[in-house]
């Protein structure tokens, strides 16, 4: 009787390291579709919005300085904040949310 109890204390054991492993394998596949696969899409789409900026749009950075495109030069663009007054910035700088809502507004 005592081998019995032993061997099902045994089965029991495997199956709680199983509901653990499937429990972990859960966890990651959460934290992948709320926390990782979001962020690489935002980041997709700034990558896209900074290959799209062209002379003359109007633009917010992260800073929050609002301005018109003079010039893009690479990875750099001049940003003309008020007339004759021109900043030179990297694209990476330029905020894809806040200029998409400049460019709705005007629209």
């Amino acid at each position: 009787m005592l081998g019995i109890a032993a061997i099902l204390l045994q089965v029991d054991a495997g199956n709680s390291q199983m509901i653990n492993l499937i429990f972990i394998v859960g966890m990651v596949v959460v934290f992948y579709f709320f926390m990782i696969r979001p962020q690489q899409q935002k980041q997709k789409k700034q990558k896209e919005f900074a290959d799209s900026i062209k002379k003359g749009d109007q633009v917010i950075t992260v800073g929050g300085m609002h301005g018109k495109i003079a010039a893009v030069e690479g990875d750099t663009v001049l940003l003309e904040v008020d007339r004759g007054v021109k900043v030179r910035m990297e694209k990476s700088s330029l905020s894809f949310e806040n200029s998409a809502t400049v460019s709705k507004k005007e629209a």
